[in-house]
């Protein structure tokens, strides 16, 4: 099982590049950054009162990879997520594919179709269809990706036969790992992704129902995501969870229904106080029985 650290990246928190190579010298697998590129007024924040201030300050995902990206030479980079409705895809297919370029192939293409629908709509994006607009913009990009001479005639995404390099160092492109805590995500990870990201609570509130999946869920969920693949003929996905630090037992869990990676959050802090969390986590993983670096 391999371990990764999630941070937003944010005007007021450690920097992507300094905090890399932290996760990578503490041996870590993998660094992963959110995105939101602005926070409308009228927002209703489902985990809380108000938005908190790094959901409004986020730095771009693909600069802040790049960056960390310069500075490192192992660790996995990754988004979790990219709101692929609020981008257009020949700018994001470029975008991924430089990383990979300049990582040399360590890019991990964590989407998903987002919650805040005012900020979807200052995008042009109809909150009512952004399920089939992110499929037909990943299949829009794979084509970009994988087409010496690519084109894509979709009912949303749309574009006669054109050139775009760099192509991505991954082949046939970097995977691309969908998130989501509904039944219904399981689908569209067989349908066009390689992998799973669930955010984990060990159980739910009514906040969090519907939005994250408990330990329960997931345990129902991922026999049903195997059964899918098989049946696609399709091997079965990747499974990256974040959200949650397991204790022993439920490491053992993970470990039992297969988990490939776990990813655990700092809160958005300077530096000082990241590497506090970074050195607590590791000790964490340590105490479950884990293995890092």
């Amino acid at each position: 099982m391999k371990f990764g650290i999630s941070m937003f990246p944010t005007d007021f928190s450690a920097g992507p590049a300094e905090l890399a190579r932290a996760i990578e010298d503490h041996g870590f697998e993998s660094y992963w950054v959110s995105e939101h590129s602005h926070m409308p007024l009228s927002t209703e924040f489902p985990l809380a009162d108000s938005v908190p201030r790094d959901y409004a300050s986020m730095l771009d995902p693909f600069v802040a990879l790049a960056a960390a990206a310069t500075v490192t030479s192992n660790i996995m980079l990754g988004t979790a997520i990219c709101l692929v409705p609020q981008r257009d895809p020949i700018n994001c297919a470029k975008e991924v594919s430089s990383l990979d370029l300049i990582s040399k192939g360590r890019v991990l293409f964590g989407i998903g179709p987002g919650w805040n629908e005012p900020e979807m709509r200052n995008h042009g994006t109809d909150p009512s269809r952004k399920i089939q607009l992110m499929r037909e913009r990943v299949e829009a990009m794979k084509v970009l990706w994988t087409h010496e001479e690519a084109e894509y005639h979709g009912e949303m995404e749309d574009f006669d036969p054109v050139w775009q390099w760099p192509k991505p160092v991954q082949k046939p492109h970097p995977p691309v790992l969908i998130a989501g805590a509904h039944q219904g995500v399981l689908k569209r990870i067989v349908a066009y992704g390689d992998g799973w990201i669930p955010y984990v609570v060990p159980t739910h509130t009514e906040q969090t129902r519907g939005r994250m999946t408990s330990m329960a869920e997931l345990g129902e969920y991922l026999p049903r995501l195997r059964e899918l693949a098989e049946k696609a003929g399709r091997p079965m996905p990747t499974v990256t969870t974040v959200g949650m630090v397991p204790d022993a037992e439920t490491l053992a869990t993970f470990e039992r229904l297969g988990i490939d990676r776990v990813v655990l959050g700092l809160t958005s802090a300077p530096m000082e106080e990241a590497l506090k969390q970074l050195d607590k986590h590791a000790a964490s993983i340590k105490a479950a029985g884990g293995r890092i670096g």
